[in-house]
């Protein structure tokens, strides 16, 4: 297994449960792919950084054509090295292939995953001081799942929704600002929007 420190697993675990993608590479082995929105670049050069025994060579910037509005735009991505333990975990998030919230999720969960899956997947409401994290297409199992972790591991009263693309974790405002001391330090300053003045 790569030797990793705690807060790199734990912010290694934050980027599975959000906008990474663990790619199948043969029969025990996976890698990790990263990508963001060129606003973002500077979130993904942290996360390569703080993850760094898995990646070599630099990040890319690509340029896509969005098929309906033929409007360009551009990203970052980079992929990591092949790996056994990222095999393990993809196995542990992808049990049929598909991502999903394991019920183990509480083992997986600290400051640091939460911080990095609320950055990429979690949005703040300010005209009603509420926010939101965006699971995408899980079961309600798995939204229950995850409300109940967070409410074991760190207190916290949130409630899943229904959305139009999925589940969605709620945050009234009360717990918004429990979020956001629990996290603070965990988070870059430029997420501060997502989280209340």
């Amino acid at each position: 297994m790569t030797n990793l420190t705690t807060k790199q697993k734990f912010v290694l675990y934050g980027a599975i449960l959000g906008d990474g993608y663990l790619q199948k590479t043969g029969s025990k082995n996976a890698r990790l792919r990263l990508e963001h929105g060129a606003k973002q670049k500077d979130y993904l050069f942290w996360k390569i950084e703080m993850l760094h025994p898995f990646f070599q060579g630099k990040p890319k910037k690509v340029e896509r054509i969005h098929p309906i509005t033929k409007n360009t735009y551009f990203y970052w991505c980079h992929q990591s090295q092949t790996n056994a333990y990222l095999g393990k975990l993809r196995n542990v998030f992808y049990p049929q292939g598909k991502k999903m919230i394991p019920q183990s999720i509480e083992k997986y969960l600290n400051s640091s995953s939460l911080a990095v899956w609320y950055m990429d997947d979690g949005y703040y409401y300010g005209r009603d001081k509420c926010g939101y994290l965006y699971l995408g297409n899980v079961s309600q199992e798995e939204a229950e799942t995850l409300q109940n972790a967070l409410k074991n591991k760190f207190q916290l009263c949130v409630h899943w929704l229904k959305k139009k693309k999925g589940y969605a974790i709620y945050f009234p405002p009360t717990e918004m600002r429990k979020l956001k001391a629990l996290l603070k330090g965990s988070y870059l300053d430029q997420f501060n929007y997502k989280f209340p003045s």
